[in-house]
């Protein structure tokens, strides 16, 4: 059984080495990436309204987190996005989904979980509640599990074949409506409502 537990800034920063090995196994980034992850994990607690969602197993070992914050003028990968959409959409549909957002972070569930419906459960409890208008989220510009995932739940393209100043993947930018598209939930999860 799985369970879910919402959490705060200074929880985050106690589990952060368990939550960057669920990364680094679902992930698989080259060993040198990991460090500058955790910093930017790190600094991502201290934006406004941060909040974190763990998928525990009994035991309290981690099967997954997904975390997301207010995104905000002046935060690195907001204002990149806000200006990707606002040349191609306008500055009218950069506000649309820009003006008021969940900037939904991370998404990860260890492998040994996943195509369990972990991370559809950790989405709908971060989400639920959320004051902001919209969801955004960045996600691998390919036919994934997870980017399958994130348009079952409403999400839709917003930019594709994206890559990130200075980078070299390519990414869809994604966003949905709030609430989330709503399903059954499924048998296994349970969500305990903390933090």
């Amino acid at each position: 059984m799985i369970g879910l537990r919402r959490i705060g800034p200074a929880e985050f920063s106690a589990v952060l080495d368990a939550a960057l090995d669920v990364y680094t196994a679902a992930m698989r980034p080259p060993a040198d990436q990991v460090p500058g992850r955790a910093a930017i994990m790190r600094n991502h607690a201290s934006y406004p309204a941060f909040s974190c969602v763990l998928a525990e197993q009994a035991g309290g070992r981690l099967a997954g987190f997904a975390y997301g914050f207010h995104g905000a003028p002046g935060q690195w990968w907001h204002d990149v996005v806000y200006r990707s959409l606002a040349l191609q959409g306008g500055e009218a549909a950069a506000r649309v989904w820009m003006g008021d957002v969940l900037e939904v972070a991370e998404v990860h569930v260890h492998p040994d979980h996943q195509g369990r419906g972990v991370g559809r459960a950790m989405l709908h409890a971060l989400t639920e509640g959320r004051p902001e208008r919209t969801a955004v989220l960045s996600t691998h510009d390919q036919p994934t599990a997870a980017r399958h995932l994130y348009h079952s739940l409403g999400f839709t393209d917003l930019l594709t074949q994206y890559v990130f100043p200075g980078g070299y993947e390519r990414y869809a930018i994604a966003g949905a409506p709030l609430p989330l598209v709503r399903r059954v939930p499924p048998q296994g999860l349970r969500a305990d409502r903390q933090g």
